[in-house]
């Protein structure tokens, strides 16, 4: 191999590698981030490119988490200040808007499939019940 032939395949596996990289890095930042009830945006959504957004819905909270380059960004909402669940449906994808009654911003997740969008809503619901029938007792 000449020096110019031996320059061009070290340069070749050097942006090999590091496309490897940022594929693992982009498919490690998408997955799960936790058990349970987690709703993972498409990725046709807006704003859900390389990090969809996600839900997690439990008994007791409502979680959005959006994965960054560097970190991630969090909100949390009690199911007790949940107002209510908009959600709108296009072609494929669905929008869902959850309001607080604190009157803060809601949590807004682009991208979802219909599917899980009613079952976001139809969980929340559920939660929101036993958690009431239970601060009755």
């Amino acid at each position: 191999m000449t020096g110019e032939s031996l320059w061009i395949l070290w340069s070749v596996t050097i942006l090999v590698a590091v496309a490897a990289a940022l594929v693992w890095w982009v498919w490690r930042k998408g997955r799960r981030f936790a058990e349970g009830d987690v709703f993972i945006a498409s990725r046709l959504g807006s704003g859900n490119r390389l990090f969809p957004t996600q839900v997690l819905i439990t008994p007791t909270s409502v979680v959005q988490y959006t994965p960054r380059w560097i970190g991630r960004q969090e909100e949390t909402i009690h199911l007790a200040h949940v107002a209510s669940v908009r959600i709108q449906t296009g072609a494929i994808l669905s929008d869902v808007q959850i309001e607080t009654t604190g009157g803060t911003d809601p949590i807004v997740c682009h991208g979802h499939r219909k599917r899980d969008a009613d079952r976001m809503k139809s969980l929340i619901e559920r939660y929101q019940t036993e958690y009431y029938r239970q601060s009755r007792v």
